[in-house]
């Protein structure tokens, strides 16, 4: 996958005969001629929902843009100005964004209406990624910590009060009533939910609030299956660690449906859910309405 400076120059040699192209001609272009990505990198995505590669053709089109070596004559199309044909006839072999510090108006548009030398906008940017990217990554960044606090949390929380988180989590997750089962002699079942929200059909839950070096093994999954009734075929095994292969296979074997939910499943989904965790801050992030100004 390239990084969105190593398509400036691509994009630039595309448009050199000085055509008007369209944002998706013009990645599809690239990516024929220019870049040679996997299937599974053509898949990839970042948050805006916009392919990554596309995201970083684009961002490319706007630093060069922001330089003057690109212009858009018309709505999601661009052209090559005098300036880019000058650049891209010269035999330059890269442009990146210390190459692009030499424009006035680039150094304006980083500066964000500051004084700011170059210097400064150079140390400013991680030239690696494109903002979208260093938005992605930092919220990623945001939601492994947020993980990682979580778990901490949940192996200082009483083993009953955890049994309780995972049956809030279910219900959360849109399934039935639950029921959480007697603290002595529940023969390993930690409580019950219903698969619906009628409770046609019940599922057992076990819930292992182990330390991260103690993974559940094959006895603890062999004792959960033998303490199922006839009645109930499906059942769910969580715990804050994870599963020793053993534990995976005699899960995977068993003539009852048995999911495995490990303590890294288990944050993200109280996460997604919001069980355990609230909002702190909400950004939001604009991008033109093109539709708006179609009206005019």
């Amino acid at each position: 996958m390239p990084k969105f400076e190593e398509t400036m120059l691509p994009i630039l040699k595309v448009l050199r005969n000085e055509k008007v192209m369209s944002m998706q001609e013009l990645a599809d272009e690239l990516l024929e001629n220019y870049f040679n990505l996997t299937e599974e990198e053509k898949k990839e995505t970042v948050s805006n929902g916009y392919s990554r590669f596309f995201d970083r053709v684009s961002w490319g089109r706007t630093y060069l843009k922001k330089a003057g070596l690109l212009e858009q004559p018309e709505r999601s199309k661009v052209k090559i100005t005098k300036e880019g044909i000058k650049v891209v006839s010269s035999g330059i072999d890269a442009i990146d964004v210390n190459f692009l510090n030499q424009y006035p108006s680039f150094i304006a548009f980083l500066a964000g209406g500051k004084q700011k030398t170059k210097q400064e906008v150079g140390e400013a940017i991680i030239k690696q990624f494109s903002p979208q990217d260093m938005v992605d990554l930092g919220f990623q960044d945001i939601q492994e910590t947020l993980k990682s606090d979580l778990l901490e949390k949940l192996y200082s929380t009483n083993p009953y009060f955890f049994e309780k988180v995972v049956l809030i989590l279910f219900q959360k997750m849109g399934y039935g009533d639950f029921q959480e089962t007697s603290k002595t002699g529940d023969g390993g079942i930690d409580g019950i939910i219903s698969q619906d929200k009628l409770g046609l059909e019940k599922i057992f839950i076990q819930a292992k609030r182990y330390a991260e070096d103690n993974k559940v093994r094959e006895p603890a999954i062999r004792n959960f299956i033998g303490a199922m009734s006839r009645d109930v075929s499906k059942g769910i095994f969580v715990t804050t660690s994870t599963f020793d292969e053993a534990a995976v296979k005699k899960a995977r074997d068993a003539n009852h449906k048995i999911i495995l939910i490990d303590g890294e499943k288990l944050t993200e989904l109280m996460i997604k859910n919001s069980v355990g965790v609230q909002v702190k801050t909400v950004y939001q992030v604009k991008e033109i309405d093109n539709d708006f100004f179609e009206e005019g």
